[in-house]
């Protein structure tokens, strides 16, 4: 726990980032690091866990935390083609655990030009994501239905990684708009947010709207993967 409500992001947030993207070196960073922890790191933690007790007190099934659901500003090198040693952008998850290798999640990002929150199944992998391909093909209107809640708020499907052909076994398919949603890799949406969002608590009330719109997505893509995760030994008991 962090010890104190969230309140918003300090108002060298974005310029930190910003700045940090021109300064990829420890003596820089350290001599900022104050700013670092007091106006992003520790006003993340804290919306960490004020979402998860908002999320709690509204029954919506999905938590994080300030220690398990942020991501370190210190980049992994050694398995990323950017040798950069530092992120230029806040991230964190939530999910039924609040673990991030959890299937199905919301997604903060905060970065100078690209503020956003995401929603879905990102980073499927082989059986996962072709049993999510065959229920689109399968259940198209129960799939429409599930997106049509963050589609009406103006969420799109992230196209990062998108095949650019059909994926083998499904060439067949005719239906132009199921062929685009075939070419997906990660079945998820976003929305940008106005930096003015990171001010207050505004943020808090946007994520319990994003979830609320999120659950039938998340629901539907729970019903797919829960039996890969069980039959690998990986979905607690009591899951949907």
């Amino acid at each position: 726990m962090t010890g104190s409500a969230y309140s918003g992001f300090g108002p060298q947030t974005l310029p930190f980032l910003k700045a940090l993207g021109f300064h990829q070196n420890r003596e820089w960073f350290e001599d900022n690091r104050e700013i670092y922890e007091t106006e992003l790191r520790e006003p993340l933690a804290a919306l960490m866990d004020d979402i998860a007790a908002r999320f709690a007190d509204e029954d919506i099934p999905l938590t994080c935390s300030a220690k398990q659901s942020i991501f370190r500003i210190n980049r992994d090198v050694r398995f990323s083609r950017n040798k950069e040693p530092y992120k230029t952008n806040l991230g964190a998850i939530v999910t039924r655990s609040g673990a991030k290798k959890d299937p199905g999640l919301l997604y903060i990002n905060i970065a100078p030009d690209n503020c956003f929150v995401g929603a879905g199944f990102y980073r499927l992998e082989g059986e996962e994501l072709r049993a999510f391909r065959e229920a689109i093909i399968e259940k198209p209107g129960q799939f429409r239905a599930a997106v049509a809640p963050l589609t009406q708020r103006g969420h799109s499907f992230i196209e990062r990684d998108m095949l650019k052909r059909p994926p083998r076994g499904f060439e067949g398919i005719e239906d132009p708009e199921t062929l685009e949603l075939l070419k997906l890799k990660h079945i998820a949406l976003s929305r940008p947010f106005e930096p003015d969002m990171l001010n207050g608590r505004a943020l808090i009330d946007e994520m319990v709207d994003v979830a609320r719109a999120a659950l039938p997505l998340l629901e539907f893509g729970w019903r797919i993967v829960d039996p890969f995760r069980a039959a690998a030994g990986e979905v607690p008991a009591g899951r949907r």
